[in-house]
């Protein structure tokens, strides 16, 4: 039988290795996935498309991410996450490479619409933060949000580096690019990253030895007596289809401005250089985000947060509704930016707190695919509503009313253990 270690037995607790690994892993390929605003006027000029067809490029990019999402979190929760993340990064560096190549609309479909897609989704926000709350039971909320952070500076340092390619070459010299490094930096990742803390004969950080017996008894009882819900049984509580609905609304929100803050913005004038300032921007006041969620869910719960995250967004919506000049621009891409990654790392807490870790995964990849469907089909509507109307404003009003939806369906989640036997 294999000892449990606890974090005292070594001088660094492994999981913090495996949390840097996560973080270098998400840096990269967050960095090249959110590059692809930047892609999307010149892309659209040279083929000759408009913005409904690069648009329907993303939302089916979006539609088999988010399909793969489940997929990948039933084979991380029985294999663990080095084939995944491994087999992934192959499909996903294949589908960069591919891009660089393409010559109609059908074969950029396939390659970053289908390939890059699936080769995302095995190792995504998501599952990263599934991953961190099994190696971590105390500072759980902080864990992910340190190891999801690599997203949000991949996005800021990244997306400048490949504008710079693409004005010294062209969007396919940048693409090529971006296949290689994600390729070579999972290598090393994948050196690191180990499943379960019982693959390595540990216990979580944080977790009381098993034959502590200084915990109360009846939180050991009651410990005992909740079992974890699996994915048909959480479909059975009203919370979660509450929970479904919120994240929809929020994957909208963000893809669409991922997608098309830097059209939006350069259709009033801004130049390519600037709009990719604001992208950077944005990928860096996620940062703040995801550092102060995961902190502020393991004090307050996690409904505050998000609930707060739909306010400032809709105040968002109303300003650039009404001032388009550079600064209401970069107060949008800031302010959007710092409610992008919030959803990140709660969806895996909430998900735990609602039905317990033993399926986690699971659950929080099927709420991950919803919130990325609504991504894609909202980034789509964006594109042609534009080519419909001549502007974003109906798109962005729109968005400003399922905001209001969504913080309703918020406040209506119950943020407590839910049991198998529960009829809500």
């Amino acid at each position: 039988m294999v000892s449990q270690k606890t974090p005292a037995s070594h001088l660094v607790f492994y999981g913090w290795y495996v949390l840097a690994a996560s973080f270098m892993l998400l840096f990269f390929q967050s960095g090249a996935r959110f590059a692809f605003g930047i892609m999307f006027k010149p892309m659209m000029i040279e083929m000759g498309w408009n913005r409904a067809a690069i648009s329907s490029v993303f939302f089916l990019n979006m539609v088999f991410f988010a399909l793969t999402l489940s997929v990948a979190g039933r084979l991380y929760d029985r294999y663990g996450p080095r084939w995944v993340v491994f087999i992934s990064t192959i499909l996903l560096a294949t589908g960069y490479i591919s891009t660089a190549w393409v010559r109609s609309l059908w074969q950029v479909h396939l390659s970053y619409g289908v390939l890059a897609a699936v080769g995302t989704g095995g190792a995504s926000l998501p599952l990263i933060a599934a991953l961190m709350s099994k190696w971590f039971e105390k500072r759980r909320g902080l864990a992910i949000s340190l190891a999801l952070s690599g997203a949000c500076l991949g996005q800021f340092v990244l997306v400048p580096v490949f504008n710079q390619i693409l004005l010294a070459y062209n969007w396919r010299i940048s693409y090529m690019v971006m296949g290689l490094i994600i390729l070579g930096t999972t290598i090393l990742a994948l050196a690191v990253i180990k499943g379960d803390p019982e693959d390595l004969g540990y216990q979580p950080y944080g977790r009381l030895a098993a034959e502590d017996k200084t915990a109360p008894k009846e939180t050991r009882n009651q410990a005992a007596d909740q079992k974890d819900l699996n994915l048909r049984q959480a479909m059975k509580t009203v919370s979660f289809w509450f929970f479904l609905a919120f994240m929809f609304v929020c994957g909208g929100g963000d893809f669409l401005v991922a997608t098309h803050l830097v059209p939006f913005v350069t259709d009033y004038g801004v130049s390519p250089t600037a709009a990719a300032n604001m992208l950077a921007l944005f990928g860096l006041m996620s940062l703040g985000g995801i550092l102060l969620a995961g902190p502020v869910s393991d004090l307050i719960g996690n409904k505050i947060p998000i609930a707060a995250m739909f306010v400032l967004r809709l105040l968002l919506y109303a300003m650039i509704l009404k001032f388009h000049n550079p600064i209401s621009f970069y107060i949008f891409a800031g302010g959007f930016g710092f409610t992008f990654l919030i959803t990140a790392p709660l969806t895996a807490t909430l998900t735990g707190r609602l039905y317990g870790f033993a399926h986690v995964g699971l659950i929080s990849g099927f709420v991950t695919t919803i919130h990325h469907l609504g991504g894609g089909f909202w980034a789509y509507i964006g594109g042609w509503l534009f080519d419909k109307t001549g502007s974003y404003n109906i798109t962005f009003v729109f968005s400003a009313i399922l905001v209001i939806i969504a913080l309703f369906c918020t406040m209506a989640v119950k943020e407590r253990r839910h049991v198998v036997h529960e009829n809500e």
